[in-house]
């Protein structure tokens, strides 16, 4: 979190503390708990290891707030030992001490282990009991060294810690007015053992539901003071650790936790110094700078270590929070280098010295960022990712409720509101949201019973900025306005001039302004003063610099609500002249209409999806109920114009194919936005239905059905693509559900490159359930299997069998699998890799691992292949198939090598067989079936071609002789009534061909359980049906039926 956003503060301009309003709550912030006893124990950074079961991974891993929320035992922040009341046992005897001893190595000794050395002053280094090696004694055990020359370093780092306690001992809570104790503030922090991987494609907010609601298994919980501590099985800690977070979620207010206990001697008492640079200060550093003489201008209490030697002496944390609002730029490749601290550089050379590890190679590195900005950061620079959570659901109750504990009735008013909205649901996993949802709510539920709730996120930003326009008004206008349009008309011009600043460093992705933003966007810093609510001043106390303020918006919605406010009036008022850099307006005259949709288009293009909420907040405004609360600020549209209707139909005709999955999701939740919810509740119905084969889904209705797939409360056991009666495009927008499905059947579904990113993603993405992936029959090429095995290769990924059978796989596809399953070997345990051409190597490359008793792979399935398997499409399983003459009927003749049947009036004279069709005019082929074929037959209608058991009925004009009418055989019949699929006592009408004379394909995927027929043209195959989830359990054999004298069937050769 960013100073002071972290504490759940509003926006403040002022300078100076004020009057709470009475209707304020004073209660604790989002991730505050009040020390209670008797409801929670207190958060104790301590210096004792949380306990870690031996079974846990030791990979890199994500930091992130805990979500066991059934048990509310909070993490000991304190000195002292766990709430368990244990002491640390003793590392070489195992016994417990009540006199424990920890050494900068991370063990635990007690004093009799440690020997009677240990108080000697002239033992400086002392060799650790268990583990031999010589470090530095926990300053408390050692001596007074004011006698050695070192007296300056102990006076700074006393002086130090008390600039640290002074700076972050008190923090203002709610709207900034009152100031409380930190350690009143609890975070409960968990550390898994993953990386956190994947595509930036969406809003930063967009993923939280998954990582609330379906926590990774791999993670572990973790003291925030043992952020640096080695994990088991690694025999170093780490030097560097990586902290992302969404904006507003707690980064920086762990940063400041963190301090202050290490400066109350509550943890890390083997650190000398905990060096805290924040990205938005030293983007006011100007010229080059030594690291020296940049610590002390930000920690004048530095100002006594005169030798660079000092800084090596000493054991120290430098921690660069919020790197996302860092101006510098971090060129890792032209670095000039810098080892020492005298040194003079450029800021951003020095900072890129300090992370490579040029500079200060023994200092400990923390750095946080939003997710986005992380990427700057080259992961061979980083010893441990980790991740701040949000609030659970259980955590959210629990916020409003200890918030308003004085008014229960208006907490579960709150909390049921919330709960109806699927945007709140998910936005208020942010803690700040959550007290910005108190400031409205309160307000709204408190005042008049027939005041109407907001229904959607911009009518909850809109009532917001009401809220806080009228707390402005109570606490410096001398006359309080009570009316609301008066009031945003006496407000507005400074809001519009507030909504371009928003919008123009959102462009930028800029969270941070600074006094000269402001003046570009007509902002006077005084006026800024005075407008609480909506910006927060930080005022530095360092001379260095000269008292300058640094502004931001109370959380990212906030500035992308205010964008799309400004954007609103310039757009309703024809002032488009100055959105030249985002808009190619020119000089035409464009309706609003043409307007939203170059803004729809040009959002659109955005790959990093940062503007999805300001598309949505700008398009929400265009709906009356939405901006109602807002007259007076807002133009009021001509109703006769239809313009939210209008929009509305052009978001529903997009169905660009380079529009990501997750952008069209953001486009169905925009029209959520915009109260158009038909799509919504059919998708809501169609999901209660148990046979979805009828209901034909549009690429919109896939849109929504992905996203509400992903939002349920249960994962999905099996999403079958095919099952789902849409077109390509409409599949290919179902991806994103492949997250939450524990099984994913994908075969023969077209998959493309850009599929195969999307689930790469899915198969890194650390609270997948994925586990079983199909991507059969996909002309995927060693290429696409290179796409998957980036996922596959993820710490991650915890798939346990995938099937790339019949995916034109070759040698240097199994070269890749190969690397995947060295770098993640331990859970892949069956890989089908039937029907390509892998090569003998190839063959031996991943044998080789199966009996490597270090890999989990125990199924390997390389059967059927060949150079003939490199036949895209299903032309790879083409087979020869010849009719059996001792099955033909009489009236039946054979040609061209028994591979054409023709009717013919005069009987053949066959000899006498028991096999012979005696009545019904049909034959089969010699040859039976039981792996995958694909075979196609030129017909002349009337026919019925498919596939039989042997044992069908030879003798008589009845169904257990007749091809489809029984349980032992399948078929497709075309006449003049139409194309019909049969089986037993089904009989479905399909689509008819196009001509007497056609072509059909068949396919059989007898292993499968599925046989399938096309319409098979020159250029194309047209899918006509598919009988699925059959058990075969016997051959198959082709088969043929003619129903007149001028019918035909030719089986092709297809190779």
């Amino acid at each position: 979190m960013k100073s002071d956003v972290s504490k759940y503060q509003p926006l403040n301009f002022g300078v100076g503390s004020s009057q709470q309003s009475e209707s304020e709550s004073t209660a604790p912030t989002p991730l505050s708990m009040k020390s209670d006893v008797s409801k929670y124990q207190p958060l104790n950074f301590g210096t004792q290891s949380s306990q870690r079961s031996e079974t846990e991974s030791t990979a890199p891993t994500p930091l992130s707030m805990k979500s066991d929320v059934s048990k509310y035992q909070p993490l000991n922040f304190g000195g002292g030992s766990q709430l368990t009341g244990e002491l640390p046992s003793c590392s070489v005897c195992e016994e417990d001490s009540r006199d424990p001893v920890k050494l900068t190595c991370g063990h635990w000794s007690c004093k009799q282990c440690l020997g009677s050395d240990w108080d000697r002053s002239d033992l400086p280094d002392y060799p650790c009991p268990k583990c031999g090696k010589k470090l530095r004694k926990d300053p408390e055990h050692q001596k007074d060294t004011e006698d050695t020359g070192d007296s300056h370093l102990l006076k700074a780092k006393k002086d130090f810690k008390e600039e640290m306690k002074k700076k972050f001992t008190l923090t203002s809570e709610g709207n900034g007015d009152q100031k409380s104790s930190l350690n009143s503030i609890y975070t409960e922090l968990y550390i898994s053992t993953v990386e956190s991987e994947g595509p930036q494609a969406e809003h930063e907010f967009t993923d939280l539901e998954y990582k609330v609601k379906r926590q990774s298994s791999l993670e572990r919980s973790v003291n925030l003071c043992d952020i640096f501590e080695s994990l088991p099985g690694q025999e170093k800690p780490h030097r560097t650790v990586l902290t992302m977070g969404v904006a507003g979620i707690g980064k920086s207010f762990a940063v400041q936790k963190f301090i202050l206990d290490w400066a109350d001697e509550k943890t890390n008492k083997d650190i000398d110094f905990v060096f805290c640079l924040t990205f938005r200060e030293m983007n006011l550093i100007r010229g080059d700078k030594s690291f020296q003489k940049l610590l002390t201008e930000f920690h004048p209490a530095l100002r006594n270590l005169k030798d660079s030697e000092d800084y090596f002496k000493t054991k120290v944390i430098v921690i660069l929070d919020a790197l996302d609002e860092s101006r510098l730029q971090l060129d890792f490749e032209n670095i000039k280098m810098v080892s020492s601290v005298s040194e003079v550089t450029s800021l951003d050379n020095l900072l890129a010295n300090l992370i490579k590890g040029n500079l200060l190679p023994d200092a400990k590195l923390w750095i946080t960022s939003r997710p986005a900005a992380s990427n700057q950061i080259r992961a061979k620079y980083v010893d441990l990712v980790t991740e701040i959570r949000g609030f659970n659901d259980p955590q959210k109750e629990e916020y409003f409720k200890r918030r308003f504990k004085d008014d229960s009735n208006l907490a579960e008013r709150i909390i049921s509101h919330i709960k109806d909205s699927q945007s709140l649901i998910i936005m208020c996993k942010i803690p700040i949201f959550c007290w910005i949802s108190a400031v409205l709510f309160q307000e709204v539920f408190r005042g008049d019973e027939k005041a109407e709730i907001p229904q959607t996120v911009t009518e909850m930003m809109a009532h917001f900025l009401i809220s806080q326009t009228k707390r402005r008004s109570r606490k410096y206008d001398k006359k309080t306005e009570k009316n609301k349009e008066r009031l945003l008309k006496t407000h507005r011009e400074f809001l519009l001039k507030l909504g371009k600043l928003a919008f123009v460093h959102l462009q930028k992705n800029s969270l941070i302004f600074y006094k000269e933003d402001l003046e570009e966007c007509g902002i006077d810093i005084k006026e800024a003063s005075i407008y609480s609510g909506f910006c927060a001043a930080v005022l530095r106390e360092e001379e260095v610099f000269s008292q300058r303020k640094v502004f931001f918006f109370v959380h990212l919605t906030i500035q992308e609500f205010f964008a799309a406010l400004y954007i609103y009036d310039c757009f309703t008022n024809k002032n488009t002249a100055e959105l030249s850099n985002f808009l190619d307006v020119k000089e035409k005259e464009h309706t609003l209409l043409d307007l939203l949709k170059m803004t729809v288009d040009k959002v659109l293009e955005k790959k990093n999806g940062h503007l999805a909420y300001f598309l949505r907040f700008l398009l929400g405004l265009m709906v009356e109920p939405n901006r109602r609360v807002l007259q007076g600020l807002l133009t009021s549209l001509d109703p006769s114009q239809d313009t939210d209707k209008k929009i509305l139909t052009y978001l529903k005709s997009i169905r660009r194919k380079a529009l990501s999955p997750d952008s069209c999701i953001s486009l169905f939740q925009t029209m959520v936005e915009m109260r158009d919810h038909k799509v919504k509740d059919l998708i809501q119905e169609y999901l209660t239905l148990t046979d979805h084969s009828q209901t034909e889904l549009t690429p919109l209705h896939c849109s929504a059905l992905a996203y509400m797939l992903q939002i349920s409360e249960n994962d999905l056991e099996i999403l079958d693509l095919k099952s789902y009666n849409t077109s390509e495009e409409g599949r290919r927008r179902l991806i994103p559900a492949v997250r939450i499905s524990k099984k994913a059947k994908l075969a023969d579904c077209k998959v493309t490159p850009e599929w195969l990113g999307h689930l790469a993603f899915g198969l890194k993405f650390p609270y997948s359930s994925l586990r079983d992936l199909d991507l059969s029959n996909n002309d995927l090429k060693d290429s696409g299997v290179k796409l998957v095995c980036d996922g596959l290769s993820s710490q991650c990924c915890r798939l346990g069998r995938l099937s790339l059978s019949g995916c034109l796989v070759t040698e240097k596809g199994c070269g890749f699998l190969a690397s995947a399953l060295r770098s993640n070997p331990s859970h892949l345990i069956e890989l089908d890799l039937s029907y390509n051409n892998l090569g003998d190597s190839g063959v031996e490359l991943l044998f080789n691992l199966k009996n490597d008793p270090q890999f989990k792979l125990d199924i390997f399935n390389f059967e059927h292949g060949g150079s003939h398997r490199m036949i895209p499409g299903l032309k790879k399983y083409a087979c020869e198939l010849t009719l059996d003459p001792n099955t033909v009927h009489k009236n039946l003749r054979l040609s061209e090598g028994n591979r054409k049947v023709t009717w013919v009036e005069a009987e053949q004279s066959y000899p006498r067989h028991s096999e012979r069709f005696d009545q019904c005019p049909q034959v089969l082929c010699e040859q039976g079936l039981d792996g995958r074929y694909y075979w196609e037959v030129d017909v002349l209608e009337p026919f019925n071609i498919g596939v039989t058991y042997r044992s069908i009925g030879r003798k008589g004009d009845v169904n257990d002789c007749k091809l489809g009418r029984n349980n032992k055989s399948w078929s497709l019949i075309c006449s003049d009534d139409g194309c019909f699929v049969l089986h037993g006592d089904e009989n479905l009408g399909v689509a008819s061909l196009c001509s007497r004379s056609s072509r059909v394909g068949v396919y059989l995927d007898w292993p499968a359980g599925t046989l399938s027929f096309y319409r098979v043209s020159s250029d194309s195959r047209i899918h006509l049906y598919t009988f699925k989830d059959i058990t075969f359990n016997g051959p198959l054999y082709p088969a043929v039926e003619l129903l007149n004298t001028h019918s035909s069937a030719s089986f092709s050769q297809l190779r």
